[in-house]
This record gives C-alpha cells, structure tokens and sequence, in this order.
C-alpha cells in the first residue's frame, strides 16, 4: 500500500484524504438516513392522534426531539388552531428545514465524485511530463528511466477513478433516498392538514347554531311587535 502511494506521487495524498471524506459521509449518511431516524410509523400514528386531541403536549414535545418527520408535524401541530393557508405556510417552511437537515453533506460528497477524477488526470499528466523530461535526457534507450513517470501517471488515474466510482454511487443512492423521504413527508403533511381542517370544521356547527338560535328569537319578537301595532292602528 505504501509502495502504491509512493509511485503515485503527491497527489496521492489529496486522493487519500478525499476517499476518508467520502468514506466518513457515507457512513454518517447511512446511520442518519435510516427510516427509524428520518420516519418512524410510530411517530406518525402518534401525530395522528394529537391532531385529533388524543394526546397531551408532553407527548407533541416528545414527537418534535424524536425524528425529522416528528419535527415537521410537530409543526403542524402547534398551529392546529391557525387557518389552513397560516398552516400550511408553517409546514413548508418547516420541510425546508427538514430537506436542509436530508441533504447535510450530500455536496461534499459530489464535490469529491466530481473532483477526484481531474486529480487523477492531474496525476496523469505530470507522470507523463515526467517520462518525456527522462525521455529527453537519457534518451529513449533506457526504459527504466521512463517508467517511473509512466506509472505514477498510471497509478494516480487509478486511484482518482476508484474513488469517484464509490463516492458517485453512493452520492447517487443517498440523493434518491432523501427524494422520497420529502415525498413521504410531504403526504404526511397533508393527511394532518386534512385531519385539522375536519375537526375544525366540526367545530364550526356548534359555534354557528348559537347565533341562528338568537337570530330567530330577535324575529319572533320583531314579528309579535309588529302585530301588536297593527292592532293599535286598527282601534
């Protein structure tokens, strides 16, 4: 392995430090990204029910620390008594927050897909400066003269290739996980939406049959002061 890096030559160094980056997201990334982390079922059933007034706030404060969907509908939650577009608007800002916290160090992680490839190009071209520099000297008569330039050029190309394979792979599956945690998100937050506009609307009945009840009274007595002025005009 050593010897590796030594017919790499220095930009081996930069590789190599870029493969641990990669390697360090990738597993951050794994344990950050699984569905007990990001959406657990019972965090979502639990938000069900606090939307229909089934559990306390202790529980909502629980449901906000435990996952990022826990967090979004916690949101929702808290201005369950809001209008629907003040809602709403609260649910989107909170999933931008929440697809900020998805994509934590998911450019770093195409940064290195991206750049350890021209690394290793770089590589390539300075070995085969290199030969050509011993070609010019020594002539073209002593191969072992040449071959060192030849295989560094050969050895950083390798090493930056690899690199970004595994980094571009992963950059890739963590990117279309995180798409469909948001559309996963995204649905839950609707369903809440849709459960907190019911029970309001529920609600509305009971507020509004008072008032229909006080109207009628105000027109029967309307109604009765009216006869009874008819009947003074009529003595």
């Amino acid at each position: 392995m050593i010897e590796f890096i030594r017919a790499g030559g220095w930009l081996m160094i930069p590789i190599i430090i870029s493969s641990v980056i990669a390697m360090a997201i990738i597993i951050e990334r794994f344990l950050s990204l699984r569905t007990a982390k990001v959406m657990p079922a019972e965090d979502i059933q639990r938000a069900r029910l606090a939307a229909t007034g089934k559990v306390q706030q202790e529980a909502i404060d629980a449901l906000r620390q435990n996952s990022v969907v826990g967090r979004l509908l916690a949101t929702g939650l808290a201005n369950s008594s809001a209008p629907r577009h003040i809602l709403k608007e609260n649910l989107e800002e909170a999933g931008r927050h929440a697809v900020h916290q998805l994509e934590r160090y998911m450019t770093a992680l195409g940064t290195i897909a991206a750049i350890t490839p021209l690394m290793g190009l770089l590589g390539t071209v300075l070995g085969m400066i290199t030969a050509f520099s011993k070609i010019t000297q020594v002539g073209v008569g002593d191969p072992a003269s040449v071959a060192g330039g030849i295989s560094q050029a050969l050895f950083t190309t390798a090493a930056g290739i690899s690199v970004a394979i595994v980094a571009l792979i992963f950059h890739r599956y963590f990117k279309a996980r995180v798409d469909y945690y948001v559309v996963a998100m995204e649905q839950e937050a609707i369903k809440l939406v849709e459960i907190v506009n019911n029970k309001q609307q529920a609600r509305r009945p009971a507020a509004t049959a008072r008032p229909s009840i006080a109207q009628s009274t105000d027109r029967t007595a309307t109604a009765v002061q009216q006869r009874r002025a008819q009947a003074g005009e009529a003595v």
